[in-house]
């Protein structure tokens, strides 16, 4: 009989595999996924240009209710600006006319 407790109770000092370590895993690995996704969509969206520092742009949008927004970036620095219908509205003459190109190129003519 003691060889029999000998045994036992020796395989009771072992400590026990811990069940929620499997859980920190899966989180790991949702947060690689969560940040991959963030990329390719920014990349799908032709929007990686927001992390590099060089580049400047000019985005507009505009929502349901009409109100526009004008997104700036130079540098590092990204400003936004609402505009409502009413403020991009008024008076004005005609200076010229502009055409796009198939190759995307814009050409601007004055009208004198």
């Amino acid at each position: 009989m003691r060889l029999l407790n000998k045994y036992k109770s020796s395989s009771t000092k072992e400590p026990l595999e811990d069940p929620i370590s499997g859980v920190a895993n899966l989180f790991d690995i949702s947060i690689v996924l969560i940040v991959a996704m963030i990329l390719a969509l920014m990349s799908a969206l032709n929007m990686l240009e927001l992390f590099d520092a060089q580049t400047e742009f000019t985005l507009t949008k505009k929502n349901k209710d009409g109100q526009m927004e004008i997104i700036n970036k130079k540098g590092k620095e990204i400003k936004v600006q609402k505009v409502s219908p009413e403020e991009a509205a008024g008076q004005g003459e005609r200076l010229g006319t502009a055409y796009q190109l198939e190759d995307g190129q814009v050409i601007y003519i004055p009208e004198n």
